[in-house]
């Protein structure tokens, strides 16, 4: 049987590939281990409540609002090193996954003094160089990692990168230092896309909404002369390919209708893209996911929020009017319960993707969740004391086998994120030399090879 690659199946409206899943029905023999070649961020502003979060710390004291980077005492120290896996209860609803993450504490970045604390912490995410060292900048903001691994495993795929940013509000309170983790280089933002529609348009096609309404009916009407090489398990992953990218045109199709009624009447809040705002996330992080999925990207980053931007977000499942989590962040004796609400919020969003990934077949019987590096972070550990040491971070995913996970990896104090960065490229099997203000990977203990 001739072999067939996904990318040469079919091509998308005007020009963008739109690829199929891995199908074993077309593969004339046994498909090699697959490369952990993909990467993807999950990035959430203001930090996080530190004694719903980290383990030993839910009897700590409630911090007062400090712009000083103060740390917080911990009530109970852990000892450094490997610890078993116990979520906290911000961290429970990964329990289904909870075998395929690794939780990493003690993870330090560098603050350049004398600039603002979120704009640093969002922007300087990816980049960790040292203080003082890029001379074009406020703060050391240099060419982030996810275009320093897409240099090397980009280059096959129609988007090098992809940024995507769930902030819906309109009114750019802030500047595009608080909105971007992605940057091309010092100055050089790589602007992320908000609005699902443009997404999808930018994902399936550059025509305008009657040119892809249909798509799936066009790609399933070129499909048809290959369908017939397809083994009955492929044929059912066939269907529940393409109805997944249908689910996400009816989403479409609803926001497009929405958006057409609700510019008719004036309302207080036009930014929540007319969507609830779990909605609205998990659409964005659909298409990401797609776009992993089918090879149309190997590098994305996303952000669940802006930093500081204290125009306030409606959370529909969790509060009856729009609520600040900047301006609560300062308060946290105050709004402590509303807080981890929050928190427990964007982990949920997290763990939708992440268990999406896991359903998601490849090669071998592995997953999408197995053969990608799928990190939730922050660049603050704590948004009362914008303190920059102890950095919440999630690793889900191994990596293609590469990683432990099912752990909890406590670090020896102040060690750089940048080093976390260096393991995650050459988990990736990428040769790069000392990364920014990297001192050492920690690849030996996050391997399991």
């Amino acid at each position: 049987m001739k072999t067939t690659t996904r990318r040469s199946f079919l091509q998308g409206v005007s020009g963008a590939a739109l690829s199929l899943p891995w199908l074993e029905s077309l593969c004339t023999a046994a498909p090699a281990k697959p490369i952990a070649q993909r990467m993807a961020f999950f990035y959430v502003p203001i930090g996080v409540v530190r004694r719903g979060f980290f383990p030993g710390e839910k009897n700590a004291i409630l911090p007062k609002f400090t712009s000083n980077q103060q740390e917080i005492p911990r009530d109970k120290e852990l000892a450094t090193g490997v610890h078993p896996l116990n979520l906290t209860p911000t961290m429970r609803p990964l329990e289904p996954v909870k075998d395929k993450i690794t939780l990493v504490t003690g993870l330090d970045r560098t603050f350049q003094q004398g600039t603002d604390v979120h704009a640093q912490c969002a922007s300087c995410f990816l980049s960790s160089a040292a203080p003082f060292t890029v001379k074009q900048s406020a703060w050391p903001l240099n060419r982030t990692l996810d275009h320093i691994v897409a240099d090397q495993v980009g280059k096959p795929t129609p988007f090098r990168t992809l940024e995507f940013s769930c902030n819906s509000h309109r009114d750019n309170k802030e500047s595009l230092y608080f909105d971007n983790i992605s940057w091309y280089g010092t100055g050089h933002v790589a602007p992320s896309i908000r609005d699902p529609r443009k997404a999808y348009r930018r994902l399936f096609s550059t025509q305008e909404v009657d040119s892809y309404r249909n798509i799936t009916d066009l790609v399933l009407e070129d499909a048809r002369s290959m369908k017939r090489q397809l083994g009955y398990s492929d044929k059912q992953k066939f269907a529940e390919y393409f109805d997944s990218i249908r689910t996400i045109e009816e989403q479409m199709e609803k926001l497009e209708k929405m958006k057409v009624e609700l510019n008719q009447v004036s309302f207080d809040e036009p930014a929540e893209a007319h969507l609830p705002r779990g909605e609205y996330i998990r659409l964005m992080g659909d298409l990401m996911v797609v776009a992993l999925q089918t090879g149309l990207t190997n590098v994305a980053t996303f952000m669940v929020g802006p930093e500081r931007w204290n125009t306030p977000f409606l959370y529909e499942s969790l509060f009856d009017k729009p609520k600040s989590h900047h301006l609560m962040s300062h308060k946290q004796e105050q709004f402590l319960y509303d807080l981890l609400k929050i928190d427990r919020f964007h982990m949920e969003q997290f763990a939708y993707l992440v268990k999406k990934m896991d359903q998601i077949e490849e090669a071998n019987g592995t997953t999408l969740l197995d053969n990608i590096l799928f990190t939730y972070g922050s660049g603050l550990g704590d948004g009362a004391t914008h303190q920059y040491n102890d950095l919440p971070t999630i690793i889900a995913g191994s990596g293609a086998g590469n990683l432990k996970t099912g752990m909890h990896l406590n670090l020896a104090d102040g060690t750089p994120l940048a080093n976390l960065w260096l393991t995650h490229a050459q988990t990736m099997g990428l040769k790069m030399n000392r990364y920014a203000d990297s001192t050492g990977p920690i690849g030996q203990l996050l391997s399991s090879q």
